[in-house]
Formats: structure tokens, C-alpha cells, sequence
């Protein structure tokens, strides 16, 4: 064995083994650019090798299924009229951390190649925020240049942004997370595929010239972060999202021709990870001659070729015969393109630089499930449990009612809970379609889709709180509040991707973590039907000093709302409706933001949660739907009952007089966070109705007040008018931030 080569691989990140591996499938020892190769396809970016095993036990199939999970680029669900809905979530948490605007730029427009490969047209963006403490500069600066990189690409690509979460939390002061998710529609049976079909097909590259940005970005994003990060800024990418409009345009054009074949976009690894994927989906080789590829610097090596990850880049195959048509469509929307390589029968991908063989690999040895190493890692029970199994709610003194109105004030302010306007203005919410929840705010943003009745109820969800102290529970209340949303909207859940974000899979507390976290997803999405179409592991979101993230797993949903007259919204209507609690209630505080911020308790349970009482829920939220006689829905999350009410009010610039459980402790009635719970307002004249709709299906309720002109009456007590709960809703997030 040569040392010198192994001590080069293990500079790439790989371990001994498998680089003896890779000595066994070339039969033979790698040169450098085959290393680096391996290097990139084997990081835990591209190869989930540390959680496929895991992956692998998610539910898949559905009856709104059109693409098995890891078959395409992309989740495809049928939503009728001849219509299918292409979603997926990625990460781009590294890169954002070291620089936040292109960091957050490149992931949105990354997201966005993912859809309209497959013959998507992009209709909505949404994304999932964490940042650390709010009050520090380095947070400060990184949420500015995140915001602002997600609202520049976005509105100048023009897609519009509809939905999202931010949450900020000190476990995500080095690691913060930038999920971006992307929403587009096509007409059944016009998707393409990512295969590369028969030998002697032609290979274009096309859109921006490859430059030295994004180099061994995917190894970049399979470690953990360190003071020494900043070294690694080579490593971000620069997107430009004038030339990913084009590129769109060009791409919907050549897919009507009929002479694409197959079709991926270049994220990680590039040129590379494109190619070999490709080839090995429909068990071909490809030829690849890399200074062809259209370059932005002189005298790139092979090496560096294959492994940038420059954005604005799609790699096509076309049917032989066809080129003169796909190159007039590339000429016409003047964009860089050439015919790079050819479809062999060789099965293995060989690239050459000037004529000379550089690196000639089986296809299959590179890709997810073919020749990349699986792990079995070996995990343990956190450690800190033991601090959430100490808890006790009694050990809390119970709040007075004068004391609750200062509780209730903290709250609306707090980051987590207050508005998100500040962020949510940086983003063009109507650009390039209809948004219905512009003008009837809901749980989930709804978009109508043109031509037919429908709309898509669209979420994305994770209470990370819950899931560090449960990850089993957790998740399954990630992925309930999700279709919570979704029902409240009036919509019903169809699939779910996911982006699941971790802290270092070597690390046995952490893996204990997320395997317990896919675990519950299995449970919860075998429950409502919704199965995963794909999505994203990002593991590493750990410092080297130790600190990881919460657990993360975000979900993201897509929902079907058949008809408009089911559309339901958050807002209070009307002066004088009945207030209906729905859902059980409980003496429940377990990792509420009271307890965390208010009580200043960090360690405590999940939440009380039932998968069964959940499910019921959303069968009555369907039927509410279907009668739409309710004026208002609003799901108890974050802040629990009084926040929830808060907001209501707020969206309808109402008030609302609410009497609280007697049989319950104050705080757990006004600030718990017990799940599968909702809040509904009605004309007086249908409370009986409603509750007899609840009662039915053995839901617990209670009418427990009245929707008033401004006034916040809470348990007789006159708490001020909505407005003195508005300013600082709406304001405290610029605040911290100006």
C-alpha cells in the first residue's frame, strides 16, 4: 500500500478502510483526482453512509405516490386535474455559516434546480431558520446576511417566498441552520427523468462556466465546524439568480422538444456526482471530457473540474440526433454551453483532461446504495435525560393571575413566538403566482394552483426543544403539527421531505438522537399516509468543542385543498363569535417556552401527546372543512393556549374574552403546550353543533369565551386592549436586530 496515497486520503476525510475499499473495486491504487473523487462521493453528504441504514425504514409508498423516495431528484405527489406537485428540502448549513448571504443564495437556487430538472416549474419557496442568541453581534450578522441572500435570489428568480420558521436558541451559535424547501408543478407523465437511457447519447453541460468556487463542498459540509472554518471559505458557492432564470426558461423549452433523455442539476460534488449518478441509474458509463467544460478560469486541473460545485449549472442528456435543437434553444436564451462526453456501455465513468485518462471509475461504486460504504453506528441514551427525568411540574409554582399578564407580555416578545415580519418583508410573497394566504392568513401558506379549483397547503415544521428531550415523541409531533397545519388550513396531507439536521453520527448520544428521530417520523407518517419522498441528511452541525444542535429533523409538508369553500383561516371574524377549545387539557408545562424562558427551566419533558388523540383531530378538522361553517382555526404551538389566541386576534384586529380550565393549574392552561389542540371561533348559533362534532369523535372540549371588539379578558381580569400585545409582537424582532 502506498503511504503517501493513503495519507492523502485521510487529508480528504476518508477513513483506512476505505481507501483499502477503494483499492479493491479499481483493482488497483487510486491516483489523486480518483481520491478526491471518493472523497466527495463518499462524504456523509452524498453518501448518507452513516444513515441510510436507517433511512431505509421510513415509509415510501401512498396513494398520492408518483416517485419512490431516492428515484429522482425530487418528491412527486399526484394532486389531480393531470397535475403532480415536485417539492423537496436541502440544507445549506456551512456554507451560510461561514459566509450567510451566499451561503443562504445558493441554497435557495441549489433547492430550485432540483424541481425544474424533473420538469417542474418552481411556484413557491419555503424555508427553516436557527440561529443562536439573538442579542449577540456574530447572530446579528448572520441572520441579516441569511435573510437577505434567501430575498434577493428568491424575488429576483421570481419565485415567491410563502412560508417558513425562524427559531433562535443558543445551541445554534456556531451551527446555524438553513433549510431552504422549493414547491413546483408539472403535468403528469411530462417529468424527466436523471437517467442517462442508451449508449451514444450526447452530454451538454449547460448554464454558468465552472469556476474554483464550491471545490470539496461536500466535504466542507461533513465535518464538523472549527475556529479554522473561515479557511474553508473557497468552499462556498456564488449564485447568480438572473442566469438561474434563464436557465429555467431554457430548461422548460428543451424539455418540450422532446429530445432530453435524462437531466440533473450540479449541487455537491458537481460534475461528478452529476455524471456517475446518471449513469449508474440506468447501468451505462459515460465518457467525460473535462476541457470541454466551459471554464471561468484559466488552467483548471481534471480534479478541480469534477469537484467544483459552481452554481447555475445543469448537465442534460440528449437524444442522438437532437443536438442541433437543444444547442438553437441554448443559443436563443444565450447561455454557455457544450456537448462535454458521450454515453458508453462501459458502465463506468472515465474522464479525460486534453486527451489523457484521468480517472476511470465504476458508476455504481459512487453512488447512494451502489458501492458506497454502509455503517452501522452504535448509539446510547443522552446523558442529560437524566436532568429531563428529575423534572417535576410540581416542583414549579403556579402563577398568579397579575403575574400571567407579565408572563403573557414576555412571551409575545420573545423570538420564538413574536412575529416574523421583519423577515418575512425581505421576501416577495406574490411574485409569479397567487398566494392565497396573503389575504386570509392560516397555519400552513396556501397557493392556488392556476388553471384549476385546487390550492397547495404548504408547511414547514420542527419544535427541536421537543425533540432533544424526546426524539421518538418529538418527531412524531414535528410531523403531526405539520398536517395539524395542513388540516387547519383545510387541506389534506399528501407526502412529507425532510432535511434532517445532527450534530456528529460518530458521537453515540447524538446517533441515539437520530435514530430514534427516524423512528417516530416511520410512526407518524405510517399514521396520516404521509409517506417521505426524499430530502436531506446534514449531519456534523457540531462544534469541535462539542456542542451539537438540538436535533432537528424538519418537515417538511404538502397538503391538497380541493375546493376554495374549504379554506380556513386563523384570523378572529367577527365581534361577539364563540371561542372553542378542542383537544385535550392537561397540567402540562414540558418544554414549553414558558418553562424555558419565562421559569428559566432548560431541562424538562416533551410535551403530553397522543399519536391516536392527534389523529382524530385531524379527522374533525377535515369535517370542519367540509362544513366550513367555522370563521377561524389556529392550532396551540409555541406560547400555548393565550399566544395562540393572541395571534388570532391580532390577524382579525379583534380581542378575546377566554376563562381558563378551573380544573387546571394557570400557567399550564395559559402556557402549556400540551399537543392536538386547537382553538376555533363560531357564530354563537353553531357552538352547539361544533361541540357535538368534537364530542363524537371523542375529543374533549370547552367553550371557554368570546371574540370581543379589542379588549383582552382573561378569567374576568381586563389584561389591556389587543394592541398593548401587538407592538411588541410585531417589533421585537427588529428591535434586537437594529
Amino acid at each position: 500500500m502506498n503511504s503517501s496515497l493513503l495519507e492523502q486520503a485521510l487529508q480528504l476525510g476518508l477513513l483506512k478502510e476505505e481507501y483499502e475499499k477503494i483499492c479493491d473495486i479499481l483493482q488497483r491504487e487510486p491516483n489523486f483526482t480518483e481520491l478526491s473523487i471518493f472523497s466527495v462521493m463518499w462524504s456523509e453528504h452524498c453518501s448518507y453512509k452513516n444513515s441510510i441504514v436507517w433511512l431505509k425504514t421510513l415509509p415510501k409508498e401512498g396513494s398520492k405516490m408518483l416517485a419512490m423516495a431516492g428515484e429522482e431528484n425530487a418528491g412527486l405527489v399526484d394532486i389531480g386535474d393531470g397535475l403532480a406537485c415536485c417539492f423537496k428540502i436541502e440544507s445549506h448549513n456551512h456554507p451560510s455559516a461561514i459566509e450567510p448571504y451566499q451561503g443562504a443564495a445558493t441554497g435557495v437556487g441549489g433547492i430550485n434546480r432540483d424541481i425544474f430538472s424533473m420538469g417542474a416549474r418552481p411556484i413557491a419557496q419555503l424555508n427553516s431558520l436557527r440561529f443562536g442568541n439573538i442579542n449577540t453581534d456574530r447572530t446579528k450578522w448572520l441572520v441579516k446576511g441569511v435573510v437577505k441572500g434567501i430575498g434577493d435570489y428568491g424575488n429576483a428568480f421570481g419565485i415567491p417566498t410563502v412560508g417558513g420558521e425562524v427559531y433562535f436558541d443558543d445551541c445554534y451559535e456556531q451551527n446555524i441552520l438553513v433549510n431552504a424547501m422549493s414547491v413546483g408543478i408539472v403535468e403528469k407523465g411530462k417529468t424527466i427523468s436523471a437517467g442517462a437511457g442508451e449508449p451514444g447519447n450526447p452530454v451538454y453541460i449547460f448554464g454558468s462556466a465552472t469556476g474554483k468556487d464550491g471545490i470539496h463542498g461536500a466535504a466542507f459540509a461533513s465535518k464538523d465546524m472549527s475556529e479554522d472554518s473561515i479557511n474553508d471559505l473557497p468552499s462556498v458557492q456564488v449564485g447568480d439568480p438572473f442566469w438561474e432564470k434563464l436557465i429555467l426558461e431554457a430548461t422548460m423549452e428543451i424539455i418540450e422538444t422532446n429530445a432530453v433523455v435524462g437531466m440533473q442539476d450540479m449541487g455537491a460534488a458537481g460534475i461528478t456526482c452529476s455524471t456517475s449518478e446518471m449513469s449508474a441509474k440506468t447501468d451505462v458509463g459515460m465518457d467525460i471530457h473535462l476541457d470541454k467544460v466551459p471554464m471561468r478560469q484559466a488552467d483548471m486541473k481534471g480534479w478541480e473540474l469534477l469537484l467544483s460545485e459552481s452554481q447555475e449549472r445543469m448537465l442534460v442528456v440528449v437524444k442522438k440526433g437532437m443536438e442541433k435543437e437543444v444547442e438553437r434553444i441554448f443559443e436563443k436564451w444565450e447561455l454557455t454551453y457544450a456537448q462535454i462526453g458521450m454515453v458508453t456501455d462501459t458502465k463506468r465513468v472515465r474522464y479525460y483532461m486534453n486527451g489523457e485518462l484521468e480517472a476511470d471509475i465504476p458508476a455504481e461504486s459512487l453512488v447512494l446504495g451502489g458501492g458506497a460504504p454502509i455503517y452501522h453506528r452504535t448509539w446510547k441514551e443522552p446523558q442529560y435525560f437524566e436532568k429531563i427525568n428529575e423534572y417535576s411540574i410540581d416542583k414549579i409554582e403556579d402563577t398568579s393571575l397579575e403575574e400571567a399578564k407579565k408572563s403573557a407580555l414576555k412571551l409575545m416578545e420573545e423570538p420564538n413566538i413574536a412575529s416574523k415580519r421583519w423577515v418575512y418583508q425581505q421576501y416577495d410573497s406574490m411574485v409569479g403566482t397567487v398566494n392565497q394566504s396573503t389575504n386570509r392568513a392560516s397555519d400552513a401558506s396556501v397557493v392556488k394552483v392556476k388553471g384549476t379549483n385546487k390550492s397547495l397547503a404548504l408547511t414547514v415544521d420542527c419544535n427541536s426543544r421537543y425533540i432533544y428531550a424526546d426524539p421518538f415523541l418529538g418527531t412524531q409531533i414535528a410531523v403531526s403539527e405539520a398536517a395539524r397545519n395542513i388540516r387547519c388550513s383545510g387541506g389534506v396531507p399528501t407526502a412529507i421531505t425532510n432535511c434532517l439536521n445532527f450534530g456528529n453520527p460518530y458521537n453515540e448520544e447524538v446517533y441515539f438522537q437520530f435514530k430514534s428521530a427516524i423512528e417516530g417520523m416511520g410512526v407518524a407518517c405510517r399514521k396520516f399516509d404521509t409517506p417521505v419522498t426524499g430530502g436531506n441528511v446534514s449531519f456534523y452541525n457540531q462544534s469541535t468543542n462539542g456542542q451539537a444542535v438540538y436535533p432537528t429533523p424538519t418537515i417538511g409538508m404538502v397538503g391538497i385543498i380541493d375546493e376554495p369553500s374549504k379554506l380556513m383561516g386563523l384570523a378572529f371574524q367577527n365581534e361577539g363569535d364563540a371561542i372553542v377549545l378542542v383537544g385535550p387539557r392537561t397540567n402540562d408545562l414540558g418544554s414549553s417556552q414558558y418553562l424555558a424562558k419565562v421559569k428559566r427551566v432548560e431541562f424538562s419533558p416533551c410535551p403530553e401527546f397522543n399519536l391516536d388523540t392527534e389523529f382524530q383531530l385531524h379527522l374533525f378538522l377535515e369535517e370542519l372543512a367540509s362544513l366550513g361553517f367555522s370563521a377561524s382555526v389556529h392550532d396551540i404551538s409555541e406560547g400555548g393556549l393565550f399566544v395562540c389566541c393572541a395571534e388570532s386576534a391580532i390577524s382579525g384586529g379583534l380581542g378575546f374574552d377566554v376563562c381558563t380550565d378551573k380544573d387546571l393549574r394557570i400557567d399550564a392552561s395559559l402556557f402549556g403546550e400540551g399537543q392536538s389542540r386547537v382553538v376555533v371561533s363560531v357564530s354563537q348559533d353553531r357552538v352547539s353543533d361544533l361541540m357535538k362534532m368534537a364530542e363524537n369523535m371523542g375529543l374533549p372540549v370547552l367553550h371557554m369565551g368570546t371574540v370581543t371588539a379589542g379588549a383582552v379578558v382573561v378569567n374576568g381580569q381586563i389584561w389591556g386592549d389587543i394592541q398593548d400585545f401587538a407592538n411588541p409582537y410585531h417589533t421585537a424582532i427588529e428591535g434586537h436586530l437594529n
